[in-house]
C-alpha cells in the first residue's frame, strides 16, 4: 500500500501530470485552431510570440515539476517495490517522462525553433507553407504530448485506489 510521504508524492505527481496534460489540451483545442485561422504571417508572429513567453518560471515549475516529480516517484517505487501499485505507478512515470516530456524535446521544441528562424520572413511564400506543415505536425505531437500527461495521471490516481 502507498502511504505516507510516498502517497504525497503520488498525489503531486497526478495533480502534475493533470495540470500539465490541461495546458497541451488548451493548446490542441482552441489555442492552435484559431491561430490556424490567422494568416501565416500573424500565426508565426503569434505563436512565436507564445513560445518566447512560455519559457516563464511558473510554465517551467509546472512542465519541469512534473518531470522532475516523475523521476522520483519512479526512483522510490524502486526502492521501495510497493506490494500494490507498482505497475501503475512506473507506468504513468513512463508515460510522462518519455510521452509528454520526451516528445516535447525531440517534436515539439525542435518545430517551434525552425518557425522561429522564420521571424521576419512571415510573408514569404515558404514561411506559409511551412506554418501549414507546423500546425498540422506540431499539433499532432502536442495531441499525443496531453494524452501521455493525462494517462500518467490516471495511471497514479489508479496507483492510489
Amino acid at each position: 500500500m502507498i502511504e505516507g510521504p510516498y502517497f504525497v508524492l503520488v498525489v503531486f505527481g497526478a495533480l502534475w501530470c493533470g495540470l500539465t496534460a490541461g495546458v497541451f489540451v488548451a493548446f490542441s483545442t482552441f489555442v492552435m485552431r484559431g491561430l490556424g485561422a490567422l494568416p501565416a504571417e500573424r500565426g508565426i508572429a503569434a505563436i512565436n510570440a507564445i513560445n518566447a513567453a512560455a519559457l516563464n518560471p511558473a510554465f517551467l515549475v509546472v512542465f519541469l515539476g512534473a518531470a522532475l516529480l516523475c523521476a522520483v516517484i519512479a526512483v522510490v517505487t524502486f526502492v521501495l517495490w510497493p506490494d500494490e501499485g507498482t505497475v501503475e505507478l512506473l507506468l504513468g512515470c513512463v508515460l510522462y517522462l518519455a510521452g509528454s516530456f520526451g516528445v516535447t524535446i525531440i517534436a515539439n521544441i525542435p518545430r517551434n525553433e525552425a518557425l522561429a528562424k522564420l521571424a521576419g520572413a512571415e510573408e514569404a511564400e515558404s514561411s506559409g507553407a511551412y506554418w501549414r506543415t507546423y500546425l498540422r505536425e506540431w499539433g499532432m505531437w502536442n495531441h499525443i504530448r496531453g494524452g501521455a500527461a493525462l494517462a500518467a495521471s490516471a495511471s497514479f490516481v489508479l496507483a492510489l485506489t
